[in-house]
């Protein structure tokens, strides 16, 4: 792992450089100070099982159900795609149904990986957040001011020796706004960016905040453990093509771990499930073996 102080000296984004860096954010937005902020550091031995945490249900990834073009936007510090229409997540012990917003994305430089959470201190190329908000809600404004306003699942990337065909076509739209600026695209379905929902059963869950100014706790974290394979060519796309206004390249562009000051971090039932189904049949078994024998 290299060092980010000399990078993030010479490769300044307006939001991360903001009163000399992430470190004074709290000066202009208290909140950034708080004691629930993200993203934090996941160390897998101390996440406690939750059987509350089923499968997370998602409506509408595989059609969004709109002829409503969607947005692209590059706004100096990432790339976003703001969505439209019948898009959300329920389940999970989220308490209420949320609607999807927008995903945007976190990356590194070519040999700085760039994540904004850590799983067990190992950090990852690219980080995908998916954000939802929750349906009692019509703006992000009213949201945040909820601690239960906003789900956001977190999705790691990894590189791979095969290109992601499913993914190729949305790393090619990408690239249509290297500079500030927005284009559309049509709507698609949400479910080709994301691994099958088999391997979405295990997930980390937590109380945070947004990554950027102003910080607001209002967050519902979900990271799942399943990570994302790009080519080594899809990855640098994100490194490689995007600028901010003053025509600095985007690199960079993902808030330091937080400290978590306490807080539990929980992790889905799911993944401990078929262990205990084994043990479980192993058990039965053996007693079988002793009273029919």
């Amino acid at each position: 792992m290299h060092s980010l102080i000399p990078l993030l000296a010479s490769l300044c984004l307006p939001f991360l450089c903001l009163g000399d860096g992430p470190s004074h954010w709290k000066d202009h937005f208290p909140s950034c100070g708080w004691m629930e902020q993200s993203p934090i550091n996941i160390v897998t031995k101390n996440a406690q099982i939750d059987t509350k945490l089923i499968p997370i249900e998602f409506e509408g990834y595989d059609d969004p159900d709109t002829d409503a073009n969607w947005t692209i936007t590059n706004n100096g510090h990432s790339v976003q795609v703001g969505l439209k229409g019948d898009i959300a997540i329920k389940g999970g012990n989220l308490p209420n149904k949320y609607k999807a917003v927008q995903f945007h994305y976190h990356w590194g430089t070519k040999s700085e990986f760039g994540s904004e959470h850590a799983i067990d201190g190992e950090k990852y190329p690219v980080e995908m957040h998916i954000v939802h908000m929750n349906e009692q809600y019509s703006s992000i404004a009213d949201a945040v001011k909820d601690p239960d306003g906003l789900a956001v699942l977190g999705f790691m990337f990894v590189e791979s020796p095969e290109e992601n065909l499913k993914s190729k076509a949305l790393i090619n739209v990408l690239k249509t706004v290297p500079n500030q600026g927005k284009e559309y695209l049509a709507p698609f379905s949400l479910k080709d960016l994301i691994p099958d929902e088999e391997k979405l059963k295990k997930y980390y869950r937590y109380r945070g905040s947004l990554t950027t100014p102003g910080c607001e706790e209002a967050v519902i974290w979900t990271v799942f453990e399943e990570p994302i394979p790009l080519s080594k060519s899809q990855l640098s796309t994100f490194y490689e093509t995007f600028f901010s206004s003053d025509s600095k390249p985007i690199t960079l562009n993902f808030r330091p771990i937080q400290k978590r000051n306490g807080r539990k971090v929980y992790v889905s039932d799911s993944a401990v499930r078929p262990f205990d189904a084994a043990v479980l049949s192993s058990v039965l078994t053996v007693w079988t073996s002793i009273l029919f024998n």
